[in-house]
Order: C-alpha cells, then sequence, then structure tokens
C-alpha cells in the first residue's frame, strides 16, 4: 500500500487546515494510501521530520500551507540531503507558488489533482546557505509578510498584506544597491529588487516572462530617483495588458547566477527572513521534486 506523509501547520494561512483534516484523509484513503500526519508547531518544527521519512520511506510529502511553510520544508529537506517529491495544497494566505504549478485553489479539485498528478523537477534558487522557490526580495515591503500579525493574517488573508503595505509608504527611504551579473552591472538607488524564480510577488505577475524550467532567475530592480513617480508608473505598468513592455523604472534581466551588495540588512525568501547581505544567488535547474496536474488531453 502506498503512503505518503501530511505536513500541515494549524495556525497557519486562514487557518483553515485543520477543520479539512478528514476530507484530506478521505481523498486518500480511497485512492489507497495510508497517510501520516506530521503537526508543525514553532516549537516543534519540523525537527523530527527526517527520521520518520526514513522510518516509513513515504511515496511524497503533502504539505498544507503557502509560499513560507513550503520555503521552511524544503530547506529543511535540502539540508538533511532528503530528496523527496513534494505535493502542495494552496493553504495559506500567499499561495504564489502553488498558482505556478497550477494547483486549484478548491480542497477536492487540488486533491485530484496531486493524486493523479505526476512527479516534475523544477528549478528552485539558492541565495548564500539558504533556498527559495518562488522570490528574494529586498527593500520597500520587504518585511511585510514577516511582520503582519498571524491573527491578522487569518482574519483577512492577502488584505492583511496590503494593510501593512501601506503602513510602510510614509516611513520608507530607498536603498543603494549593486548588482553584478554576467548580464548586467547596476550601481544605484533602488526602492525594491525582486529575485524570480517564480512569477508573482503577492499574486501580482511581475516576472512575465518567467519559468521554472528555463534554468534561470528573473531579476526585477525598481529605480529609487524619485519615489512617488517610480511607484506610480510601477503601477501603471500592472494594470496594463499582460504583454505590456517594462518601463524605464524597471531594470529587467534574466541570468543564471548575480552577486548583490546593499547598505540595508533586511532580505526576504517566500514570506521568510532571508539571509544577511552581501548576496550570491543562483539558480538550481531541475532540482526540486513537485507533483503537478496532469496537463489536460488535446
Amino acid at each position: 500500500m502506498k503512503n505518503a506523509i501530511f505536513l500541515y501547520n494549524p495556525i497557519s494561512g486562514e487557518a483553515q487546515t485543520v477543520g479539512q483534516l478528514d476530507r484530506i484523509a478521505m481523498y486518500y484513503q480511497r485512492a489507497g494510501y495510508v497517510l501520516t500526519l506530521f503537526r508543525i508547531t514553532r516549537d516543534r518544527g519540523l525537527s523530527s521530520l527526517s527520521a520518520l521519512v526514513a522510518e516509513l520511506a513515504p511515496d511524497h510529502l503533502l504539505a498544507a500551507g503557502g509560499d513560507g511553510t513550503i520555503n521552511r520544508l524544503v530547506n529543511y529537506l535540502k539540508h538533511k540531503n532528503i530528496v523527496i517529491p513534494i505535493a502542495i495544497l494552496p493553504m495559506g494566505t500567499a499561495n504564489d507558488f502553488a498558482h505556478l504549478i497550477g494547483m486549484p485553489d478548491n480542497l477536492p479539485d487540488a486533491c485530484r489533482a496531486i493524486l493523479n498528478g505526476k512527479v516534475r523537477y523544477l528549478d528552485m534558487g539558492r541565495v548564500n546557505n539558504r533556498y527559495f522557490i518562488n522570490v528574494l526580495s529586498c527593500g520597500l515591503f520587504t518585511e511585510v509578510s514577516q511582520k503582519t500579525p498571524t491573527a491578522l493574517k487569518n482574519t483577512f488573508g492577502k488584505l492583511a498584506y496590503y494593510f501593512s503595505s501601506l503602513s510602510e509608504l510614509p516611513s520608507f527611504r530607498k536603498m543603494n544597491i549593486e548588482v553584478t551579473a554576467d548580464e548586467i552591472a547596476f550601481k544605484g538607488s533602488c526602492l525594491l529588487l525582486l529575485v524570480f524564480n517564480g512569477r508573482t510577488a503577492g499574486n501580482l505577475k511581475l516576472a512575465k516572462h518567467s519559468s521554472v524550467e528555463d534554468g534561470l532567475l528573473d531579476v526585477l530592480i525598481i529605480r529609487g530617483e524619485n519615489i512617488v513617480e517610480n511607484i506610480k508608473n510601477v503601477f501603471h505598468f500592472l494594470v496594463k495588458k499582460k504583454d505590456a513592455a517594462y518601463p524605464s523604472d524597471i531594470v529587467y534581466f534574466q541570468t543564471r547566477r548575480l552577486h548583490i551588495e546593499n547598505d540595508q540588512p533586511t532580505t526576504d525568501i517566500d514570506g521568510e527572513k532571508g539571509p544577511d547581505f552581501p548576496l550570491d544567488i543562483e539558480c538550481l535547474p531541475a532540482s526540486l521534486p513537485i507533483i503537478v496536474p496532469q496537463e489536460p488531453e488535446e
């Protein structure tokens, strides 16, 4: 009989996972799986997961949560040298990576997509000694997801991030940044720097040309010469049609690796606190085994 380990955080996202445990177990049992629960809490974390994986040798790990939960799981597995397929139930506040791979938000549809899905080895990013699946950021709004209270996220979902973002604007100061890559060298003021493995941040499609199977990272540097004008132009870009060209306020390029120096300390990876500067970032092609939905037959 097949088996899987189900990892869930009882207070993540909109606190919906606990109420769905029986339904998830039902779908897996019907598909011939034994499902073992692994409860992630602040004090316990993932510390005993490696022993459980060694004992059960599961077919895959089923993780319920958002980008931050998946980030913590991926970092744990990489540092433990565990290679195992991950299936994602998008039940967090931010589910950018799950949406990128085509995972439905509806629970029955998501379970069916996983149980009938296939494993694909996708790209991921590495920054210093940490890993990210969707995006690394520094600058404006970087600390929003880290500082937004869990209770607020559970009540308002993505709106909680937007509320927190607005409160950051009056006190924000542009940063001085130096970016070095084979394709470009940038030195100057900057509002926000984003390094994408995925395509969206906060459900905003910023890296429109990004793919998780091209071996490249997509880098966006939002200039900071005139904060009000730069933000206005970026907003206009976001509401334009999907094939609109990047405005001059955004420096965009694709690369396999880059180095970043910055005069501000804070970084964010997938909604979690990132490493300190300087940053050495690279794409790790086809290194992340993820269960994705089957493509519909034509």
